[in-house]
């Protein structure tokens, strides 16, 4: 892939899209677990992030696992590729989560903790991607990826 010009916004999407799958997986997990035990906002926030992080590393893992790549290998290259992308989309997500009145203390079945957490992915989504494609366009993040996908 040819750097020079930058990278396209249909691969930053797509890299972003992938960190967002594993990023709202993890999420979306932690929420559920400590807003179901009752727990206080700042261990199930702490909870969501370690899983976002644990989830978004396991989607690069896998991929650059089954190409063959020796484990250290590909432990490098996912911190490389995945870590700032996630690092942002948490830092967003869970700021909007804070920042919507009562939405960390509503119930599982309350459309306010839904769409809280929807709406804070999204807004999460759409703050990533541009740095993502930056960071492509200069040859980092998924772009160290590229060559592995099949």
């Amino acid at each position: 892939m040819d750097h020079r010009n930058g990278a396209s916004w249909s691969t930053a999407v797509s890299a972003t899209l992938h960190c967002l799958i594993g990023c709202a997986t993890g999420e979306i997990l932690g929420m559920v677990i400590g807003t179901a035990l009752g727990w206080p906002n700042l261990p199930t926030l702490i909870l969501a992030i370690v899983l976002a992080f644990f989830f978004g590393y396991a989607l690069t893992l896998r991929g650059l696992r089954r190409a063959g790549l020796s484990w250290r290998r590909t432990i490098r290259l996912a911190l490389a590729a995945d870590t700032l992308s996630i690092l942002v989309m948490e830092i967003v997500d869970n700021t909007v989560m804070l920042a919507v009145p009562g939405a960390m203390d509503a119930g599982l079945t309350t459309a306010l903790f839904w769409g809280a957490l929807i709406g804070s992915l999204a807004i999460a989504f759409a703050v990533t991607t541009p740095i993502n494609k930056w960071i492509i366009g200069r040859g980092r993040g998924h772009a160290v990826l590229h060559s592995y996908h099949h």
